[in-house]
């Protein structure tokens, strides 16, 4: 079990980009982070050769942010007391690991 400061990883859709679950799953770990819900997923012209995660815009309490890999895309909430630059930085590093 992880520790309580855990953010609460929702499963509302039966469908993910691949690869994508693990990538929230250790984003859910970082401090200051309260509710992750992957949303809606879509597809679009462009192709990314590998797994993209950015902070799309604001949202009332955290930041919309957009995954992509391949033609697919989807969107991730993310509600998260962290400003703009330390929510990309906690991104950053779960992409990493």
């Amino acid at each position: 079990m992880g520790k309580p400061t855990d953010a609460r990883l929702v499963w509302n859709h039966s469908t993910h980009i691949p690869g994508l679950i693990p990538i929230l799953e250790r984003l859910c770990q970082h401090e200051g982070l309260q509710t992750v819900t992957p949303g809606v997923i879509g597809r679009v012209k462009g192709h990314c050769p590998k797994m993209q995660l950015r902070v799309s815009v604001p949202i009332r309490g955290g930041f919309k942010v957009i995954a992509r890999h391949g033609k697919t895309v989807q969107e991730v909430f993310i509600l998260t007391t962290l400003d703009q630059d330390k929510l990309e930085q906690a991104i950053a590093q779960a992409m990493r690991k």
